[in-house]
């Protein structure tokens, strides 16, 4: 394997979640070249499970597409060294109102593996008990709950197009759902 040495970085531009980056890079030829990085504290998300299968999903606004999304339940980490598990329980609580002593780690996924180094880790949430929403000041979130083909569905029509969901999803689905005795 080829190998390409990082020489260099410089924080071009410091952000409350992401910070820019310029790396200096030598390829496996010699060549030394500029490349832009964004790099992240890392996240967690989580797909909350009723007890009936059904699934809790969140609406929330986002600015980035001007929209409201349909998304699972997630948020970035308070620090790097932050567990991706503890990240998943609060958020889960904060954003649904529910809490859970059961989460299983589903996968990671890496949403923008050219040029970011966030990194999201997916559980999914059983045995849920029904608390309280503790949404963030810049938070306005409607719960949405929906059977796992439903989003199948969605997901399909291209009514649900954020990447973590659509991931989480359709690897939850292929895990949990047509890997049952039934099926």
């Amino acid at each position: 394997m080829k190998e390409f040495k990082r020489v260099g970085r410089e924080i071009v531009y410091q952000g409350a979640i992401l910070d820019f980056c310029r790396d200096d890079v030598i390829t496996p030829e010699g060549n030394r070249v500029a490349w832009d990085y964004l790099s992240h504290k890392g996240a967690a998300a989580v797909i909350p499970v009723l007890d009936d299968g059904r699934i809790i999903m969140v609406r929330q606004w986002r600015n980035a597409i001007d929209k409201f999304a349909l998304e699972i339940p997630a948020g970035g980490k308070e620090g790097a060294s932050e567990p991706s598990m503890q990240c998943a329980a609060r958020e889960l609580e904060e954003e649904t109102g529910y809490r859970t002593g059961n989460l299983v780690f589903l996968q990671t996924i890496v949403p923008a593996i050219a040029y970011s180094g966030e990194k999201i880790d997916v559980y999914v949430a059983f045995d849920l008990e029904k608390r309280e929403q503790h949404l963030d000041p810049d938070e306005d979130i409607e719960l949405e709950i929906y059977q796992v083909e439903e989003l199948v569905e969605m997901i399909k029509n291209n009514e649900i197009n954020d990447s973590k969901t659509i991931s989480a999803i359709m690897t939850y689905y292929l895990k949990y759902v047509l890997q049952t005795p039934e099926n």
